[in-house]
C-alpha cells in the first residue's frame, strides 16, 4: 500500500499516529529515540515506505474444547527494509487469508531497529554488513546466538534465520541454535530477539 493511500484512508487513534499524519514526526528513528510505542501499523507504512514482507509459515492447528474441535490457521510473517529495521509477527484465525494479513500487520507493530556493524576480528572493516558484537535471543525452547562474521561469509544460519537476518540488512553472520528449531515461529522470534539485543549496549554518541 502506498503512503498516499494510507493517508487518504487512515484516521489515527493515537497521539503518535496524529503527529505522524500531521508531519510533526517525520522519522521512525525519532519514535525509538523517544521510547514511544507504535500501536498503528500505518505509522510504519508511512515512515518506512520501502518495507518488504514475507510469509514464513501458514499452518493449520487444531484444539479440542467442550464445543468440539476448533481449527485455526497460525501464520508467521517477517517485515523489514533490509537497512536496519525488522519485525516478526504471528496471528491465529479461522481463515488462512486473514491470518496471513494479520501476521504481517503484527510484524509491522513489532518492528525494531537493528544495530549493524563489523564486530569480527577477522575483518574489522568498519562496515555495516554484520553485527557489532555477539548477541543471544530465545523464544520457547529455541535459543539463538548470533556472532559477528567477516565480509563475504554469508548467513551461516537456517533458512528461517537467514530470512529474518536478510530482512534486517545483515549480510554476514555466524549462528548457533539449540532447541526445537523446526518450530518456525519460535526460531524466527528467537532470531528477532537476538537482533533486538544489538541495542542493549550503546556508545554515548548513539540514540
Amino acid at each position: 500500500m502506498s503512503s498516499t493511500s494510507v493517508m487518504d484512508d487512515w484516521e489515527p487513534k493515537t497521539r503518535l499516529g496524529r503527529d505522524v499524519l500531521e508531519g510533526k514526526v517525520t522519522s521512525i528513528d525519532e519514535i525509538f529515540q523517544k521510547g514511544l510505542i507504535i500501536r498503528e501499523w500505518q505509522i510504519v507504512d508511512l515512515l518506512l515506505p520501502n518495507l518488504e514482507d514475507q510469509l514464513l509459515q501458514i499452518k493449520l492447528v487444531q484444539k479440542m474444547s467442550r464445543a468440539g474441535r476448533k481449527r485455526q490457521f497460525r501464520a508467521t510473517a517477517v517485515v523489514g527494509n533490509r537497512g536496519g529495521y525488522v519485525g516478526v509477527g504471528e496471528a491465529k484465525l479461522r481463515e488462512a487469508g486473514p491470518a496471513i494479513r494479520k501476521s504481517i500487520l503484527n510484524a509491522k507493530l513489532n518492528i525494531a531497529p537493528i544495530r549493524r556493524g563489523c564486530g569480527s576480528w577477522e575483518c574489522n572493516c568498519g562496515g555495516k554488513h554484520s553485527i557489532p558484537f555477539k548477541t543471544s535471543g530465545s523464544t520457547g525452547s529455541v535459543k539463538v546466538q548470533l556472532i559477528p562474521a567477516p565480509r563475504g561469509l554469508g548467513l551461516a544460519a537456517g533458512e528461517v534465520g537467514q530470512t529474518v537476518l536478510s530482512f534486517a540488512g545483515i549480510n554476514d553472520i555466524w549462528s548457533r541454535t539449540s532447541g526445537s528449531t523446526s518450530t518456525t515461529s519460535n526460531y524466527a522470534l528467537a532470531t528477532f530477539d537476538a537482533l533486538k539485543r544489538t541495542y542493549d549496549v550503546l556508545p554515548p554518541t548513539e540514540w
